[in-house]
């Protein structure tokens, strides 16, 4: 006889909304999930196990008479529509989850090697001017005006930028996927990134299904979040001006970090007006080595441009980014491999398990690898090994 598990369908609709999966998309694993939502049918054990994997469930939810509510482990700085659903997809929640389980093996790892670590996390207030708090980081990360001159381009200040908040003592991952699973994409309307501030082991998320443009704003804005020693996740863009008074005042030290705007209203021989604006977001582009899209932001913040000609303006932006955008091959795995976990993570986690101080099992957990192969590859990438 078949052992059926009696499952409330209130919990199994409940999965279902939490993963975003829908009757329709299941139904051809499942010949009788129809009956199972309405209570008429119930599922086998292995069956109800093969549910929660494909809803990304832990099984004993089913078991719950009530369905959990879900809470972000951080605080949530998003700001969203009052109609819109607030409640985190299951997505972010894991994604936080691994991100704190890497940042919880990094923490142990900085005190074996009796690091300090870092002395930045939490000096700042919201009392503090974002001009101030902007030129101290600049400072710490020597990414000014003159260092991101000599890059080619702002793609390339884009990595130099992660580079050097790396080299500061902070684990920096950048991926548009939960872990390592290519088929359970991250969605930016949800979120853009988030920070997990730690005085050893500091942690920031990029969302990277964002645009490389949006990254950069990102990337700043969370650092903005450490230095106040707030974690948090947000899903603001550059040109947004939030309610919440935390996120208005991390939106306005990234923009000083990346375009300080006295540097910006020493340019006087730029037009902007209608035809014009489009060449003069390129020719500042090259001078600051920023996107755009930041460059809009401050314009708007200097007062030069207004608030309808900064959104229509926003928009082009964007449609001429989207047809210039390269077709994505995915990459070279490896290179991705170091931006998922980040290059610092990866070090660490590498050389600690080629001491024997970390298992292999426990290795390819943090840098989501399932291949010895591939851990040595990476390895040799990275100068550890061969």
């Amino acid at each position: 006889m078949t052992l059926r598990v009696p499952v409330d369908p209130g919990l199994l609709h409940w999965a279902m909304r939490r993963s975003g999966r829908t009757p329709e998309g299941l139904s051809a694993h499942f010949k009788k999930l129809s009956g199972w939502l309405t209570g008429q049918e119930q599922p086998t054990l292995n069956q109800l196990e093969e549910f929660a994997r494909r809803t990304h469930t832990p099984i004993g939810y089913f078991f719950l008479t009530e369905p959990p509510e879900d809470e972000l482990p951080i605080p949530d700085f998003r700001t969203l529509p009052q109609t819109q659903v607030r409640s985190p997809s299951v997505d972010l929640l894991e994604t936080i989850y691994l991100c704190q389980q890497s940042q919880s093996w990094y923490r142990d790892y900085v005190r074996l090697q009796g690091d300090p670590g870092v002395s930045f996390v939490g000096t700042a207030t919201l009392k503090d001017t974002p001009v101030e708090v902007a030129a101290r980081i600049r400072e710490r990360l020597g990414f000014d005006i003159g260092a991101r001159s000599r890059m080619g381009n702002w793609s390339e200040a884009l990595r130099e930028f992660i580079r050097v908040v790396e080299e500061s003592g902070i684990l920096v991952m950048i991926s548009g996927i939960v872990g390592s699973n290519t088929h359970r994409p991250l969605d930016v309307a949800e979120f853009r990134g988030f920070a997990l501030a730690d005085e050893l082991a500091p942690l920031v998320f990029i969302n990277g299904k964002d645009s490389k443009a949006a990254q950069m704003f990102t990337l700043a804005h969370e650092l903005a979040h450490l230095w106040l020693g707030s974690s948090g996740v947000s899903n603001n863009e550059a040109r947004s001006q939030p309610d919440v008074k935390t996120e208005r005042w991390c939106n306005a030290v990234a923009a000083e970090i990346l375009v300080p705007l006295e540097a910006l209203e020493d340019v006087h021989d730029v037009p902007i007006g209608p035809g014009a604006l489009s060449e003069t977001l390129q020719k500042l582009s090259r001078r600051f080595r920023v996107s755009t899209l930041v460059l809009l932001r401050r314009l708007f913040d200097a007062g030069r441009i207004d608030r309808d000609t900064l959104d229509i303006a926003w928009q082009d932006e964007l449609d001429r980014m989207a047809r210039m955008a390269p077709t994505d091959s995915g990459g070279d795995f490896y290179n991705t491999l170091g931006a998922h976990v980040g290059k610092r993570l990866a070090r660490a986690v590498i050389t600690s398990t080629l001491e024997g101080q970390t298992s292999f099992t426990d290795a390819f957990h943090l840098l989501g690898v399932r291949k010895t192969q591939t851990f040595y590859k990476e390895a040799q990438r990275l100068g550890i090994y061969g």
